[in-house]
């Protein structure tokens, strides 16, 4: 993808930050198995400590986005980095206090909420092809994802829990001393909303944002479940890995290790995503990868070893890949000078309804089984599928 001098540094900022924000949100996860031994707790409880890090890391979205509408992205990037840096330090220092590390966890979230508001609206106002560049950048917070399992299981298997979150502090404190010798402007484009009234943008993003709140309940749930449902569903994957002279014979580092497999093929997706938003009318792209998803996760509710890794990977490819279909939509139904405040909107919804998620995810589990989450999604799925139907109806064609 051809860009100028300047087009390239903001990408290459936002894309490291688009990885960080999302490996700090996923160090967790793959880390909860082995706290509940830790502590003594069960799963439903360990889950509960990472609530307030997932809801900060959604509701301070639209704060955030406010005072990047205001002071610019730069300052505020440079924020995320350094307060998530430290925080990440001290989860490791108190990691085993668990109300000490889980106000330290909090404080992950609240610097990683910075990101989304910050950096795509800088993406959407700074980079000519917007939607290939968030195709780009959603790559890079795939890798994020694909990432933190597999080195969280490695870190905590041969130096422990509390490496691992050292290991996340340091990488973000790296992406401050970048932020300070890798200097870029802020243009500011006068592109302008697509052709609608301002009563009808506003009806049409409301909407969008049902939407995107629903996605972020599927989102949160898959990514926060996953690799504790590989290690319960994948007997006979989790067998083969152990056995394999390369990888340490462990289950959580083999669960952790398909859970990794999975976001990183997510991060064609994501690609996939960001060509079609550029090449295609992006509301009806929008609903075909959620059509296609729909059915997938159903059937992840039913399935084990292999078959629930291809269905797993199949389905966290449309997942995923309609992210940067979303945020080319969200840019196309706001002006510039609110776009930062726009992606703050989407975030406090997608972000902090998917830290509810939390708490529902470990209820269904308490009350049925981990495999009934995935029969929940699905219903979360259907009515997603409504909603962009219902978008459609309500706007004109895009591009």
């Amino acid at each position: 993808m051809r860009m100028n001098a300047n087009e390239r540094k903001i990408l290459s900022t936002t894309c490291l930050g688009h990885f960080l924000s999302h490996f700090n949100m996923l160090v967790f996860p793959a880390l909860v198995l082995p706290l509940t031994v830790k502590y003594g707790m069960g799963l439903a409880p360990v889950l509960a400590l990472s609530f307030w890090m997932y809801l900060l890391f959604g509701v301070t979205a639209l704060p955030w986005g406010l005072l990047s509408d205001r002071f610019g992205a730069k300052p505020l990037l440079l924020t995320f980095y350094t307060g998530a840096g430290f925080c990440g330090l001290a989860a490791g220092w108190f990691v085993d206090d668990p109300v000490t590390f889980s106000l330290c966890l909090a404080g992950v979230g609240l610097f990683s909420g910075i990101y989304h508001p910050a950096g795509l609206g800088l993406i959407s106002k700074g980079i000519e092809r917007m939607s290939m560049a968030m195709g780009y950048n959603g790559m890079a917070g795939n890798a994020g994802l694909a990432a933190a399992p597999i080195l969280a299981g490695l870190i905590n298997y041969y130096y422990g829990i509390e490496t691992a979150f050292y290991f996340l502090g340091g990488c973000n404190l790296c992406g401050a001393f970048l932020m300070l010798t890798l200097p870029f402007g802020e243009p500011e484009k006068k592109k302008r909303a697509v052709g609608e009234t301002p009563g009808g943008l506003i009806m049409a993003f409301a909407v969008l944002c049902v939407a995107m709140m629903l996605g972020g309940v599927a989102y949160r749930c898959a990514t926060v479940v996953l690799p504790s449902y590989f290690e319960l569903r994948n007997p006979t994957l989790i067998a083969y890995l152990g056995n394999l002279d390369w990888l340490p014979a462990s289950r959580n580092v083999a669960a952790t290790a398909l859970s990794s497999l999975v976001f990183a093929i997510g991060m064609l997706g994501q690609y996939m995503g960001g060509w079609v938003a550029e090449r295609f009318e992006p509301r009806r792209g929008y609903l075909v990868f959620h059509l296609v998803a729909m059915p997938l996760a159903l059937l992840m509710a039913y399935t084990m070893d292999i078959p629930l890794l291809l269905l797993t990977i199949c389905y966290m490819f449309f997942l995923l890949g309609a992210q940067p279909i979303e945020n080319s939509l969200v840019a196309y139904l706001t002006p510039d000078r609110v776009r930062h405040s726009a992606y703050g909107t989407k975030f406090v919804l997608t972000f902090g309804m998917g830290a509810v998620a939390v708490y529902v995810a470990g209820w269904i589990e308490t009350q049925w089984s981990l495999s009934a989450v995935f029969v929940a999604m699905a219903v979360v799925s259907v009515l997603i599928v409504l909603d962009i139907l219902l978008l459609i109806s309500r706007t004109k064609e895009i591009g």
